[in-house]
């Protein structure tokens, strides 16, 4: 099994921060841990308590909020939702949502995460 970690620019309306991202194709969704928000941007409410299933069988994590970002790969502009995960063990990380969104590929030959830039390409008229 291979993983890929790696740092990647954040930004949110109260600042912008570099987060060491694990990318994970057996996550569904996107989720960031509750620490690394403060200096970028204030969570949502989700309304609806979710609960996150984890790798001990039984055992769930509360979802309460979510927060939206952007966030750069390869200097590509993107953006998403992440879940904010109490006690998340890595900075952050992204889902298959988002690698499907942004038709990500992950080279685990080389070490590399690959997005098209003209995914990312907004047309403003």
């Amino acid at each position: 099994m291979s993983i890929l970690k790696l740092p990647l620019q954040f930004v949110g309306s109260k600042g912008e921060k570099i987060l060491y991202t694990l990318f994970d194709s057996g996550a569904n969704l996107s989720c960031i841990s509750a620490a690394n928000l403060e200096d970028l941007e204030d969570p949502v409410s989700l309304g609806n308590i979710r609960k996150l299933a984890t790798a001990s069988e039984g055992h769930y994590i509360e979802i309460k909020e979510r927060v939206t970002l952007d966030f750069y790969i390869n200097d590509v502009l993107l953006s998403d939702e992440f879940l904010v995960v109490p006690g998340l063990s890595e900075d952050a990380i992204i889902g298959a949502a988002t690698l499907q969104k942004w038709r990500i590929k992950l080279d685990f030959e080389h070490d590399q995460v690959l997005v098209d830039p003209k995914v990312a390409k907004l047309q403003l008229i």
